[in-house]
This record gives C-alpha cells, sequence and structure tokens, in this order.
C-alpha cells in the first residue's frame, strides 16, 4: 500500500523481454537504500516487486495485464518515473490510500500554467468518470492529487482537473507533462467499493428463490 506521496523521480535504464511482459532496471538510490528482495515500489503508479537490486537500481517484472492497463506498455530507457516505497505501517498517511492497482490511463487534454502553479486537465474512460468527483483524491503517475474540476455527468467528453503546486511540479514528472501525454490512473478505493456495493443493491434480490 503506498500514499501517493513521490519520494524521488527515477530513470528507466535497461527493457527486455520476460515471457509476454518485460523486465524493468530503475535508478532509483532513494528507493532502494532500504529495499529488499520482494519488496513493493510504486513506479509511475504501478506497484512492481524487486527482483533484483544493486546500490543504486533495482528490477522488477511488469506482467502483460500491467503492460495492457498502463503506460509502462513501449516504456524505454531514458524515461522519467516516479517512485515510492510501500507505506511503512507507522508512517503518516500524507496524500490518500493507493494500491498501486493502475484503475486505466487518461490523456492530457490541456496545461494552464498559472502564477505558481499550473492546471492539468485529463481525459478519462467513461466507466472511471463516476469515480471521481470535486475536491476527491485520485492518483496520477503515482501522485495523490486533489480534483479541482470535474466534467458534467453528460458530458460527451469525461475529464477532471488537477491543480499542480510548485513542489509538486518540482519533486514529479507532473511537471512535464503536454497535451497529448497519457498517465497512469487510479481512482479512490472507496469510491469504488461504493459502486460496487451499490451494483449489488440495485440487482435483483439475493434471497428470492433461494434458502435462507
Amino acid at each position: 500500500m503506498f500514499t501517493g506521496i513521490v519520494e524521488e523521480i527515477g530513470e528507466i535504464t535497461a527493457t527486455e523481454p520476460s515471457g509476454d511482459g518485460i523486465r524493468l532496471t530503475v535508478h532509483a538510490p532513494k528507493a532502494v537504500s532500504d529495499a529488499g528482495h520482494g519488496d513493493s515500489i510504486a513506479v509511475s503508479g504501478v506497484c512492481l516487486t524487486v527482483v533484483d537490486q544493486g546500490p543504486d537500481w533495482f528490477t522488477a517484472d511488469v506482467m502483460k495485464q500491467s503492460l495492457d492497463m498502463t503506460t509502462l506498455a513501449g516504456i524505454a530507457p531514458g524515461r522519467r518515473v516516479n517512485l515510492e516505497r510501500a507505506m511503512a505501517a507507522h508512517g503518516r498517511l500524507g496524500g490518500h490510500i493507493v494500491q498501486g492497482h493502475v484503475d486505466g490511463t487518461g490523456e492530457v487534454l490541456e496545461v494552464r500554467p498559472g502564477a505558481e502553479w499550473q492546471v492539468v486537465r485529463v481525459a478519462l474512460p467513461a466507466d472511471l468518470a463516476p469515480l471521481v468527483v470535486d475536491k476527491g483524491s485520485i492518483t496520477v503517475d503515482g501522485t495523490s492529487l486533489t480534483v479541482s474540476a470535474t466534467s458534467r455527468a453528460d458530458a460527451p467528453q469525461h475529464w477532471f482537473e488537477v491543480s499542480l503546486i510548485p513542489e509538486t511540479l518540482a519533486a514529479t514528472t507532473l511537471g512535464a507533462l503536454t497535451a497529448g501525454d497519457r498517465v497512469n490512473l487510479e481512482t479512490d478505493i472507496l469510491a469504488r467499493h461504493v459502486e460496487r456495493l451499490l451494483a449489488f443493491r440495485t440487482g435483483p434480490n439475493p434471497t428470492e428463490g433461494g434458502s435462507r
């Protein structure tokens, strides 16, 4: 489990095929400072497991499903990624509860510079739109952010906006976003649970026609 507070910007140094997935090597001095084999590290929001490591790098396998669901498909050496180690049980929850299980990708529609911040508008799939609310939390490329605006429920294209403060622009890869870029999205786990519960409540009565 993570909090969406990015600890460092790493860089992909090598990729190689691994079955129907890939194996990544990431330059990550801080992330590996106390990491061990089998530990979890979020790479731009994708929870990966350390399978090998050195003094300033680690290697992790990415399965096909993760490639299909995230922006790690087609990743190449030189790409910068947001990194976060798993949250310690005694640590502070500085962002929000993040699982590292990406729901899908979004496309940056617009980046609007402000006096000291940037507003980023991101298009998202229709099935994720109900899970994103104004002033709620969302994870973009592993970064915990507060939603500052959303599209209407009946809008032809669904989107949300986030406002990035200088610290976020400097400490994450989000400061380099431009229109057309794709980003990993993880919606709030609480919203997903509510959606699932409501789906059962609006379905057939589970006690009808069966034993109690």
